[in-house]
């Protein structure tokens, strides 16, 4: 092993645990919550990849490049998270051939069929309208966590009564009036039945997201001749929009009121920006009377700093690469974080995951879970209502078949294995 390659969690391996156990072949198959249409769907779309190529496909213009655009020039930070996955090897050990191995784990006290979420998205109902409630529905059907965003398009008590058991809400920082809306809406998600509270705080500023403003979506929405095109030409996007009605940033309308969708933008505008400062997470943990995760930690002392304040879990992220293309990858810095407060939070990833190889990647390398969204989005875009669904059956497949390849009978033994990570952020 050359000095660039790091072993985790050093001890007994994969193989030294697993006695001799006759050989198998197994065929990777569907969860037990499968689509009922999943072998038909498999058929065309065996991988997320097959999905953003029928999203693009099916699509108004403007609607997939608001799902699968960054900041910066050529989405370079979507790029460079993508690169990184790709370039952690795990090292598998032969002569045991496990079955399909479970892939449960438990977060915050709760039992979830996968070490997989789904991460909190701004406007997803913009990408297909309903899309709020089929993720939520896909979620509590499958029982991995689905995280409401703040600014998405349904309100807390409608997914509260989707997802009940798999529910989390996210909260951007709304600081005007001495955080009046932010601590309400913490109200409303814990009379609500949320289980974890998620503060985002990798936003501080706005910056350009390039893909968005061609299309005319950098600020006010307005259906011009372009746009109308594109919806003739995409019907079943259109036909869900008639079904669903207009994408309105649904928790806010309780503090906006019944205002049209510009001046609804307008008003998130106004309320929400920059970052939770500490004092400020200091005083939401005091409200909150639940798990309490920070989201968009790259740095271990921002990790540590966090824990310190009583937060239970942090995100590894980098905003999907939304934000600024210079920020490392998630997976660069995770073994770092994982190192500095691992052993007294809970430590999950985003941004950047297409496949089971790369929660399992992540998983391999400390985190407890993997949270995808831009997966989700393209699932939307290719199958409509049905997508999540798909998405969620592909994720758990494939993440079962690559446990099944390193010879790792759980989740947990995939950290036993020899890893390959140059990347990795050195502090």
């Amino acid at each position: 092993m050359d000095d660039q390659t790091a072993v985790v969690a050093p001890g007994k391996t994969v193989a030294q645990r697993a006695v001799a156990e006759p050989e198998a072949q197994h065929k990777p198959r569907a969860g037990r919550n499968a689509n009922p249409r999943y072998a038909a769907l498999y058929r065309h779309y065996p991988t997320i990849h097959y999905l953003r190529r029928r999203a693009r496909q099916r699509l108004p213009h403007f609607a997939f490049e608001y799902c699968d655009g960054g900041s910066g020039r050529d989405d370079a930070g979507i790029r460079r998270n993508w690169a990184a996955l790709d370039a952690v090897e795990l090292v598998p050990r032969y002569g045991v051939m496990p079955s399909l191995p479970p892939c449960e784990v438990e977060l915050f006290g709760r039992r979830y069929a996968a070490p997989i979420g789904i991460a909190p998205m701004g406007g997803p109902a913009i990408v297909w309208p309903g899309a709020d409630v089929y993720l939520a529905r896909a979620a509590q059907r499958a029982r991995i966590p689905y995280t409401l965003g703040t600014v998405g398009c349904a309100t807390i008590e409608k997914i509260a009564s989707v997802a009940p058991d798999v529910f989390w809400f996210q909260l951007y920082r709304a600081p005007r009036n001495d955080h009046a809306i932010g601590f309400d809406l913490v109200r409303r998600a814990q009379a609500a039945g949320c289980h974890v509270l998620v503060l985002t705080i990798d936003v501080p500023v706005r910056t350009t997201r390039a893909r968005e403003v061609v299309v005319g979506l950098g600020g006010a929405f307005h259906a011009d001749f372009n746009k109308i095109v594109q919806m003739l030409l995409s019907p079943a996007w259109t036909m869900a929009l008639r079904e669903n009605g207009i994408p309105r940033f649904s928790n806010l309308r309780a503090y906006a009121g019944d205002v049209s969708v510009n001046e609804m933008v307008a008003f998130a505008r106004r309320e929400m920006g920059g970052a939770f400062t500490w004092e400020e997470i200091a005083r939401y943990r005091d409200r909150w009377k639940g798990p309490l995760v920070v989201k968009g930690v790259l740095h271990p002392q921002d990790a540590e700093k966090a824990v310190a304040l009583g937060v239970d879990g942090v995100v590894v992220s980098n905003h999907g690469g939304r934000q600024i293309e210079a920020l490392p990858a998630p997976i660069d810095a995770l073994p770092a974080i994982v190192r500095q407060v691992g052993s007294r939070a809970t430590v999950m990833m985003d941004s950047g995951i297409r496949s089971g190889t790369d929660v399992v990647r992540a998983y391999a390398l400390g985190a407890a879970a993997a949270f995808a969204g831009k997966a989700f989005l393209w699932g939307l875009g290719a199958l409509g209502a049905e997508g999540p669904s798909h998405v969620i059956d592909l994720l758990i497949e494939e993440t079962q078949a690559a446990l099944g390849q390193l010879g790792a009978r759980t989740p947990e033994e995939a950290r036993s294995v020899v890893i390959r990570h140059n990347g990795a952020l050195q502090l």
